[in-house]
């Protein structure tokens, strides 16, 4: 590989002029910035950005670090992280994987924004005593050197299953999330506030994944118990269509025997028929915000945590509990 010191003995003067030339610096004239980027150019010189951010202390490269790249809220999310960071300056590399998190210790990147479970609070704590600006999604904590963006899973869940018991559903599913998933914790802990604050309503838990798998798994039970209509909320969308699809295999009906609602609005949920009850927020604000917030603590600006709300998106999924006229 071509480096400064090649470039300098080519062009007959210090590797301090070749630098300064290269970087734009006032400090020589046109004459010789033209000659050293003519023999530059002729040598095939690449920069080096390790070296180089290493002396500026900065990348202009922002990680995201995920779980893992499926399901259908990534990709918007991702969008409207990668317009605000393109807009200051700034690109984007998402990776996933342990080994990955070293690029935070070791300078590869100039802040971090986490969805990834796999990150320990200790962890993220640690390299935020060093340093390491971060911006968190999937959890809560406190550190000058982080900053929260999350979805208000509470208030979500607690949308879905008042919609439901509004409808007189008085036994309810509820399908979860992995049991280190953040937001799926969140949410359960709305659900159980709920059920708590209604002694006629009977909650049962079924464990899921957040994955089309986990929504058939449960599916298989409902079939299994059913003697009369029942709810069912699924903590995520893609288990509510795994549901829908292992259901599609009876002659049980969405809306009739089935009473389901899910939850983060994808796509896909706009074309299901029935079309399925959800609770909806804007994942593409959810980003761009991340990235805004991130780029502030790169600046040294002071921020405050935000918080991502959502609303209810009634569906023909759901509908009155047979022989309910509403509560007294």
């Amino acid at each position: 590989m071509v480096s400064i010191k090649d470039i300098a003995r080519k062009a007959g003067v210090s590797m301090s002029t070749v630098s300064y030339a290269l970087n734009g610096s006032s400090k020589v004239t046109e004459e010789t910035r033209a000659k050293i980027i003519a023999v530059a150019k002729e040598m095939n010189y690449v920069p080096n950005a390790a070296a180089r951010s290493l002396k500026k202390r900065e990348t202009r490269i922002i990680g995201v670090f995920l779980t893992d790249f499926k399901g259908d809220v990534y990709g918007d999310l991702l969008d409207g992280m990668k317009e605000v960071c393109n807009t200051h300056g700034y690109d984007l590399i998402v990776c996933s994987g342990k080994q990955a998190h070293r690029m935070i210790p070791e300078r590869m990147i100039d802040g971090a924004v986490i969805l990834d479970h796999a990150f320990t609070h200790a962890e993220l704590l640690e390299y935020a005593e060093r340093n390491h600006k971060i911006v968190v999604l999937d959890r809560e904590l406190e550190h000058p050197n982080i900053n929260q963006v999350l979805l208000d899973n509470k208030a979500g869940a607690a949308l879905a299953m008042e919609y439901l018991i509004e409808q007189g559903h008085e036994k309810i599913y509820v399908v979860t999330g992995p049991e280190d998933s953040f937001d799926s914790n969140q949410r359960m802990k709305a659900v159980k506030m709920v059920a708590d604050r209604m002694a006629d309503v009977e909650c049962v838990e079924i464990v899921g994944n957040f994955k089309k798998s986990g929504g058939e798994r449960a599916a298989e039970r409902v079939i299994h118990e059913y003697t009369a209509p029942v709810a069912v909320f699924c903590l995520n969308d893609e288990m509510a269509i795994g549901f829908c699809n292992r259901l599609a295999d009876t002659d049980y009906l969405i809306g009739e025997h089935v009473h389901l609602i899910g939850f983060d609005n994808i796509e896909l949920t706009k074309y299901m028929q029935p079309r399925l009850a959800t609770i909806d927020y804007s994942k593409r604000k959810w980003g761009a915000l991340a990235g805004e917030q991130l780029i502030k603590i790169l600046k040294g600006e002071v921020v405050e945590h935000e918080r991502i709300y959502v609303t209810l998106v009634k569906g023909a999924s759901v509908g009155k509990a047979p022989g309910y006229s509403g509560r007294s």
